[in-house]
């Protein structure tokens, strides 16, 4: 009985798990999520909140519907999230002139210069957590996990979210 516990033992070990890819990618998100929390809570924002500054500043102003499409977050969650940003001064939401129940969001100029403090936040980020890889293997990770990405039914980064733990 024992040389069978020893068994299962050892086919559960670290090692077995970091043969698999998805197990390793699914730890190692975990581990770069909870340090691009870290790194935003000084600035000021949530990896939800700071999701939907950077739609907005890629794909300019859009119906609340439509950012809530692209993040994949239900209506009520994102007029919340709305709600934090506009009394920050981070966006504005107006009536759409075609469509008076639709509202128009839109990032400020304020939202706009905090991206930057992010980018610089993020950046940093990710010089630690790829420290042991060089530049030619940053790029060849990034390619090849943004063709996976593309292909794979990928959750959001605004469902990554979650609290502030653990930083």
């Amino acid at each position: 009985m024992t040389g069978a516990i020893a068994e299962t033992t050892e086919t559960c070990s670290e090692p077995e798990l970091l043969q698999h890819a998805g197990f390793l990618l699914a730890q190692l998100g975990r581990a770069v999520t909870r340090q691009y929390r870290c790194a935003l809570s000084p600035i000021g924002l949530k990896p939800r909140e700071t999701q939907a500054l950077l739609r907005l500043r890629a794909d300019g102003a859009m119906s609340q519907q439509a950012l809530g499409a692209a993040l994949d977050i239900d209506a009520s969650n994102l007029v919340a999230l709305l709600n934090d940003l506009e009394a920050d001064s981070l966006i504005s939401r107006r009536r759409d002139p075609e469509d008076r129940r639709r509202h128009v969001v839109e990032i400020s100029k304020r939202g706009t210069k905090l991206l930057d403090e992010v980018e610089r936040a993020a950046a940093e980020v990710e010089d630690r957590f790829f420290a042991a890889l060089d530049q030619d293997e940053r790029a060849a990770l990034q390619g090849l996990l943004a063709r996976v990405a593309r292909s794979a039914d990928v959750p959001s980064p605004a469902e990554m979210s979650g609290d502030g733990a653990n930083c």
